[in-house]
C-alpha cells in the first residue's frame, strides 16, 4: 500500500502544488528550506488545511477527494509540533493518557505502554512538565501522539527548539520508535543531519513543489539536485556488520560494492547499520595504494564529474550499485586526467556510523 497525495493550496503569494505517492512504511523526510511548504503539506495531510480539489488516499481508505473530506479529528494521525505543548496541570502520565481519548481500537493500552518504554519515560511519569528538560518534554509529546494508536505519525520539526546536546540525547529514542512502529512516519525538517540519520525516503520541496522524491541515499548523491553540491555533501550507505575486531575497536561493515572498517563500540554481527561518508573525506587514486594509513580503499567507476568552482569538482563514483561522492580539486582531476567511465580507486578517510 501507499499514500497518494494531491494538493493545490493558495495562500497569498505562496502556492503548494503537490502530486506524489509516499511509501506507507518507514520514515519519509519532508525536506527543504524555510518557506518551501513543508508544514503546509503536513497540515493538509492532517486535515488542518483545506484544498478544494485535494486528494488523499491512505492505503485503501479515501481521506479526501470525490466530495469526501474526513475532518481532522477523524483522521488517525498522531501530530507532534515543534513545541511540545504539554498540559501544565497534568503530570507526564496524565499528558500521555490524554492521547487515549483519540484511540479508536482496543490496542491503545498496549500501544501506550510500548510508547512509554520505547521513549524511556518510566521514571518520569509522576513529574510535571516544568520539571522536564526540553528533550524530555518532546519525548512525552511523541508518546502522547502514539497513545492514540495512529495509522500515521506526523512530526513537524520536533527537534528544532532543542539544543545540540538535547538533540543528541533524543535521537536514539526516535530511532527506536521508528524501527518498532509499523506505520508511516512523515518527518518535517530542514536539518540534513537529522534526515541522514532517521529517514528512509525523502520529499525534497522548494517553493511549494516537489523537486525530487526517492530513497535518501539516491537524493543525497544526485548531481542534478542541490544537496550534492553543498559543502557538507555526503553519501549515505546501508551496511551490515560482518565482524568486529576487539583489539583495535574496528567493525567490518559490508555493503553492496565493498566493505568498510569503521571505529565503533562492540556491535552484533549481522546488525543493520547506516554509514555517512563525507565527500571531502573521499580521494581518488588511479592505482590501489599500499603502505598507507587509509584503511578503506575500494574499486569504483567514475559516473559523473561536475565543476563546482574554479578550484573544486564533485565526482560521483559507483562501487557496484552504491554511490559515493568525492570532492577534489580541479587540479587533481586535471593531473589524473579523470574521465567519466574510468575505473579508479576511492580512498575513504572516514566513514561515520549513524545508526
Amino acid at each position: 500500500m501507499t499514500i497518494a497525495v494531491r494538493f493545490n493550496i493558495q495562500r497569498g503569494e505562496f502556492a503548494l502544488n503537490i502530486d506524489t505517492v509516499i511509501p506507507d512504511t518507514g520514515v519519509t523526510a519532508i525536506f527543504g528550506p524555510s518557506g518551501s511548504g513543508k508544514t503546509t503539506l503536513l497540515r493538509a495531510i492532517a486535515g488542518l488545511e483545506h484544498s478544494e480539489d485535494g486528494y488523499l488516499k491512505v492505503g485503501d481508505i479515501l481521506w479526501q477527494g470525490n466530495k469526501t473530506f474526513l475532518p481532522a479529528h477523524q483522521r488517525k494521525v498522531g501530530y507532534v509540533f515543534q513545541e511540545p505543548s504539554l498540559f501544565s496541570h497534568l503530570d507526564v502520565q496524565g499528558n500521555i493518557n490524554y492521547g487515549l481519548k483519540r484511540a479508536q481500537d482496543g490496542s491503545a493500552a498496549a500501544v501506550l505502554q510500548q510508547a512509554i518504554t520505547l521513549l524511556g519515560l518510566e521514571h518520569l511519569l509522576k513529574r510535571m512538565p516544568w520539571q522536564l528538560s526540553g528533550g524530555e518534554q518532546q519525548r512525552v509529546a511523541i508518546a502522547r501522539a502514539m497513545a492514540a494508536s495512529p495509522s500515521m505519525l506526523l512530526l513537524d520539526e520536533p527537534l528544532a527548539a532543542l539544543g545540540d546536546e538535547q538533540k543528541t540525547a533524543i535521537l536514539p529514542y526516535l530511532e527506536s520508535v521508528y524501527k518498532t512502529l509499523d506505520i508511516p512516519v512523515l518527518y518535517v525538517s530542514h536539518s540534513r543531519d537529522e534526515v541522514a540519520r532517521l529517514a528512509d525516503h525523502m520529499l525534497l520541496l522548494d517553493h511549494g513543489e516537489i523537486k525530487a522524491s526517492g530513497k535518501i541515499s539516491d537524493i543525497f548523491t544526485a548531481l542534478d539536485l542541490p544537496l550534492a553540491h553543498q559543502s557538507h555533501a555526503e553519501s549515505i550507505i546501508e551496511a551490515t556488520v560482518s565482524s568486529y575486531d576487539e583489539e583495535f575497536g574496528l567493525a567490518a561493515m559490508t555493503f553492496l560494492g565493498g566493505q568498510f572498517l569503521v571505529a565503533a563500540e562492540p556491535l552484533i554481527v549481522g546488525a543493520k547499520v547506516r554509514l555517512q561518508v563525507l565527500a571531502r573525506d573521499v580521494s581518488i587514486t588511479l592505482e590501489q595504494q599500499k603502505n598507507t594509513s587509509i584503511l578503506n580503499i575500494i574499486p569504483v567507476t567514475i559516473d559523473k564529474i561536475v565543476k563546482e568552482t574554479k578550484s573544486q569538482m564533485t565526482v560521483r563514483l559507483f562501487a557496484e550499485e552504491t554511490a559515493l561522492l568525492s570532492r577534489i580539486s580541479c587540479k587533481s582531476a586535471y593531473d589524473l586526467n579523470l574521465k567519466e567511465g574510468d575505473k579508479v580507486f576511492a580512498q575513504v578517510k572516514t566513514a561515520a556510523l549513524l545508526t
